[in-house]
């Protein structure tokens, strides 16, 4: 197993004390199939041991300064503000921000889409889960709000997410988009009545340009076709969870 087949790291111009990983199924896990092998997620249906072994995994093998903080996922828009130390619960949150070394802010998904911010200067970070509810709701929008850095000073990165030639969606998805912003169409193409195919990338893009961002990097995933990720729409309800992290040096 090669590292570039276990982990992805984002090839963007990231200050050096920003480190970001993402994990892929093939890591060092011990999930059993449909999980086979590396999944992170707790409420998937994988076995809760197999899961916690696997995290172990992640923290030794990335050699990660704190075990990430995971967060309670419900396609919002909320935010939290962590810090290094773990709490009993997961924060109910979409996005996280930090400016404190040490922290690893982390994001499960599995055809959703995870955004990586860090200040140019290499100060804070954040890190946002954007499904088509999150992104529609404002998710990218919140987690630049909450950072202390100013839009245009701010460095995103795309991580793997479904691609607009799998992701084929319904009139209200797109209906959703278009109402807040016209430009949004252009990421859609008909296929049959009451259908489009969607890039969710494309319409992460549009809004952070809107935000002010324009330090774009990344892209160019389908987690679909991609048989190293995780794929909710291919494997279904029995799909586990890859992560995307992103962390400051402890100085």
């Amino acid at each position: 197993m090669t590292e570039s087949e276990s982990w992805i790291f984002p090839d963007w111009p990231a200050p050096a004390q920003v480190h970001a990983a993402i994990t892929t199924r093939l890591g060092p896990g011990v999930s059993a199939a449909p999980f086979d092998r590396f999944n992170l997620g707790l409420r998937s249906g994988d076995a809760v041991d197999a899961v916690i072994a696997n995290r172990g995994a992640l923290l030794q093998s990335l050699r990660l300064p704190a075990e990430p903080r995971w967060l309670h996922q419900v396609h919002g828009s909320e935010v939290a503000e962590l810090g290094p130390l773990p709490s009993p619960n997961e924060p109910q949150a979409d996005a996280a921000v930090s400016h404190l070394p040490g922290t690893v802010l982390s994001i499960l998904t599995a055809d959703c889409l995870p955004v990586l911010f860090c200040s140019e200067d290499g100060g804070e970070i954040g890190a946002a889960h954007a499904g088509w509810r999150g992104l529609a709701g404002g998710v990218l929008e919140a987690t630049l709000a909450q950072m202390i850095t100013a839009p245009s000073r701010v460095l995103a990165w795309l991580g793997p997410c479904i691609g607009g030639a799998s992701y084929e969606v319904g009139t209200e998805v797109r209906a959703a988009f278009v109402a807040h912003d016209a430009a949004a169409a252009g990421c859609f193409v008909g296929t049959r009545p009451g259908h489009w195919l969607c890039d969710l990338a494309g319409l992460a893009r549009q809004r952070l340009v809107a935000a002010g961002v324009a330090r774009i990097h990344g892209g160019g995933f389908d987690t679909h076709t991609d048989t190293r990720f995780y794929s909710y729409r291919r494997e279904g309800t029995r799909s586990g969870r890859f992560a995307s992290l992103i962390w400051l040096d402890n100085g």
